[in-house]
């Protein structure tokens, strides 16, 4: 087990250790898991504005002539249509179509409009693997790869008011930018990249900024969000959050044992008129069927079912939970879980079994929460 020493540290670990953040191992980095509770901060979120210190994911930049097919060739939805300022979410797969990772892909453009490359954002716990795997892939294409997690901290600004919030403090035309689109822009007169993406299923948007001054901008924007409820969120509110969204997290719902079809991600598959890694094996989930497919489960009660809890279907094994939580927002139980396809239809009444004990539970259609909703 690492030791705090050998952590990797964000640019805002001392502004973490200051404010009561609660530090644990994530990844390789010592990141907040709350700082004050859980439950207080998923409010703050949902009903005002939550400031997430997301700096531990991996950023990657591939430039050169060849970014745009390597990435095509990379990537399960390609990039060589993508407009300026656009973004899209997609998935990097092995051969046999397990995913690697889930990755956003941001095409980058500057200021003045001149197209600059495009941008990867990877998890943290895949930084490594996935930058190996690029490199392993680079042999046939004119490209350049620049890692530049460490040069530059990120952190998102999530929630009904995040908007209202970090609108005086920055150049973008954020009300008419689309969602999943971004910019290079001005935050608190530094220059940085605003994208409108997020985790959390609120409205909002994340910032990527030189980590020498990431510190002074975040100051300045939780100052302000603090005078409308908002406040610092970890990574304990991140999760239940996220999962409340319905969204996937790697090393959870995804896995290179997993495939896109069965995790519900066809969405992030462009399989016409192109090639990629692992694009045969899909096509062959995509004929043939049978495997488990992720599931929200509503549980009755108050018992949270953990990762790794046994899903019945009758006296019949149907599959296992792989995330589980007390949602604050809807107050009772849910969870995400692999089922077969005979458990998979929402309203299907299962049990699981919660350290020897079968608790009712029901299949329900994802995501749990949406906003404005």
């Amino acid at each position: 087990m690492s030791t705090n020493n050998q952590l990797a540290h964000t640019p805002l670990f001392d502004w973490h250790s200051a404010h009561g953040g609660r530090m644990v191992e994530f990844s390789g980095w010592s990141m907040p898991v709350q700082y004050t509770s859980i439950v207080e901060e998923h409010q703050a979120t949902r009903t005002a504005v939550g400031l997430f210190d997301i700096s531990h994911m991996g950023r990657v930049l591939v430039n050169g002539p060849d970014a745009a097919k390597y990435l095509d060739h990379l990537l399960t939805r390609s990039v060589v249509d993508m407009k300026p300022h656009q973004i899209r979410y997609s998935l990097v797969c092995n051969e046999a179509g397990g995913i690697l990772d889930d990755v956003l892909c941001y095409r980058v453009t500057l200021e003045n409009g001149e197209h600059s490359g495009y941008g990867l954002v990877v998890n943290a716990g895949n930084r490594q693997k996935i930058l190996a795997w690029m490199e392993n892939q680079q042999a046939d294409f004119d490209v350049k790869l620049e890692d530049i997690t460490t040069a530059y901290g990120m952190f998102a600004m999530q929630g009904p008011r995040a908007i209202e919030i970090f609108d005086p403090h920055t150049s973008c035309e954020l009300t008419s930018m689309r969602y999943y689109t971004g910019q290079v822009a001005q935050v608190c007169g530094v220059e940085c990249f605003v994208s409108r993406t997020g985790y959390t299923g609120e409205d909002g948007c994340e910032i990527v900024c030189p980590s020498e001054q990431l510190p002074a901008v975040w100051e300045q924007l939780i100052t302000s969000a603090s005078a409308v409820g908002g406040r610092a969120v970890g990574l304990g509110a991140r999760d239940t959050l996220r999962l409340e969204a319905g969204m996937p997290l790697y090393g959870h719902e995804l896995d290179e044992s997993t495939n896109p079809i069965q995790a519900g991600l066809d969405f992030a598959v462009n399989l016409r008129d192109r090639e990629f890694i692992g694009r045969e094996a899909i096509v062959g989930f995509q004929r043939d069927h049978k495997q488990s497919v992720r599931v929200g489960i509503q549980m009755e009660g108050k018992r949270v079912a953990r990762e790794g809890a046994t899903v019945l279907l009758g006296d019949q094994q149907a599959g296992n939970v792989t995330s589980g939580t007390f949602s604050p927002t809807f107050n009772h139980p849910i969870a995400m879980a692999y089922v077969c396809t005979s458990a998979a239809a929402p309203g299907t009444p299962l049990a699981v079994d919660i350290r020897g004990q079968e608790h009712p539970a029901q299949v329900v259609p994802l995501p749990f929460y949406e906003r404005g909703k």
